[in-house]
């Protein structure tokens, strides 16, 4: 049925290229034609549903063509698609394959954080990655935290409160930022919830999805789905602090990879990005407004999968809350870095380009930090500004004096 309603829109179509006056990666580069040609243009052309070129493989998934069409076209759906069947024509590389799978090199690299760290910032050995498997020498790569967000929580003294919430933290939380969960538990605890941290968490799938790997990831979110549902048949509500592993479990894994399990569906009507779940507890008269001052100006970027939420920037609307906070929206479409996108050795200077006036707006304000919902454009904004770049909910603990 999805599979019908995506195709089916192509038909919509009126060539009116909104969608390629936004394309944040055909401006950067001629190397992508845009999201209309490779997308329901060329659709009508393909033969067995293989592309007849690969420029389509230069698209990189931000979604905002579908975001701006005015007909309601799918056109990032489409598109994605699309390149799955391109790439399973020519062959996935390994590369893919392995950066696709942040849990299992998180796992194996997390006992010897020290080692996997200094191996990742050793110039000799990242050029030989690059080399031998395609991963940029200077593409920016996430730290290991030698610990885990859920061995944090498994030794956490929760206090016992009226209402609970489950937090979905996703990969990067678990391994590579544990103290942001932290923050987001006093966050949530301030608040009057019991946290609930279900053990198991696996990906979310995204990486494999948008790296064609379609079956790979639609097993990852039957697992993932499998863990969370029995919370959600309870009534209660899930939070992400990974704005893009929200919204694959809230929106695209049925929309891209046409998946309609039960599970999914009670999973995807109870799934909030953190901030969209502050800020309904602020409309309802339910969060603590006990704001110290944040005396900072900080530039804000929306991430590209915050977008797909449809929920506006509750980012935002929470900043206004805390007293002497500046917060400068920098409109900027997109980091470039698209997940796994700016990593790949032939993308990594296309990536930097679309995000070249973010780097800019950023490095000129000169603040102590910037903000983003993303964890993958947080890690690409300190990379192409060399300023530390932090989660929404980080401010919100610093205010709460947590």
């Amino acid at each position: 049925m999805i599979e019908d309603l995506i195709r089916g829109s192509l038909d919509h179509c009126v060539k009116c290229t909104i969608c390629e006056t936004h394309c944040p990666v055909s401006r950067a580069t001629p190397l992508f034609p845009g999201p209309k040609y490779v997308g329901p243009q060329a659709e009508r052309f393909r033969s067995g549903d293989v592309s007849p070129d690969d420029s389509l493989d230069y698209c990189s998934g931000c979604g905002i063509c579908t975001q701006v069409c005015p007909q309601g076209v799918k056109v990032a759906e489409i598109n994605s698609r699309a390149r799955r069947t391109l790439k399973e024509s020519r062959g996935i590389p390994l590369r893919d394959k392995i950066i696709s799978r942040p849990t299992l090199s998180a796992r194996l690299a997390t006992p010897v954080a020290p080692v996997a760290n200094w191996s990742l910032r050793n110039k000799l050995i990242r050029a030989a990655v690059e080399k031998t498997i395609g991963v940029h020498r200077r593409a920016p790569m996430p730290k290991f935290a030698g610990r885990t967000f859920q061995s944090w929580a498994r030794k956490h003294d929760a206090p016992r409160l009226d209402r609970s919430v489950v937090y979905f933290h996703g990969c990067s939380t678990n391994f590579f930022e544990p103290d942001l969960g932290a923050k987001t538990v006093a966050v949530l605890e301030h608040n009057g919830f019991n946290v609930i941290a279900p053990r198991g968490q696996g990906c979310c799938g995204l990486p494999l999805q948008s790296n064609g790997l379609f079956d790979d990831a639609t097993g990852y979110v039957e697992r993932l789905v499998a863990k969370l549902a029995p919370y959600a048949r309870e009534g209660y509500d899930i939070v992400a602090t990974s704005t893009s592993c929200g919204l694959m479990l809230k929106r695209e894994a049925y929309e891209i990879l046409g998946m309609e399990s039960d599970d999914l569906r009670v999973v995807s009507e109870r799934m909030y990005d953190i901030c969209e779940f502050l800020l309904d507890l602020q409309e309802r008269g339910e969060l603590e407004t006990d704001l110290s001052p944040v005396p900072m100006k900080v530039p804000y970027h929306v991430p590209c999968q915050q977008r797909g939420h449809e929920m506006g920037k509750p980012a935002v609307d929470l900043f206004r809350l805390i007293p002497e906070l500046q917060v400068v929206d920098t409109q900027r479409a997109c980091c470039g870095i698209a997940g796994t996108y700016g990593l790949k050795k032939e993308k990594y200077d296309i990536a930097m380009e679309v995000g070249r006036h973010l780097f800019e707006d950023v490095t000129r304000m000169e603040p102590e930090v910037s903000v983003c919902d993303s964890e993958t454009c947080r890690w690409q904004i300190e990379h192409g500004t060399r300023i530390r770049s932090v989660h929404p909910i980080e401010l919100l603990h610093r205010s709460y004096e947590l």
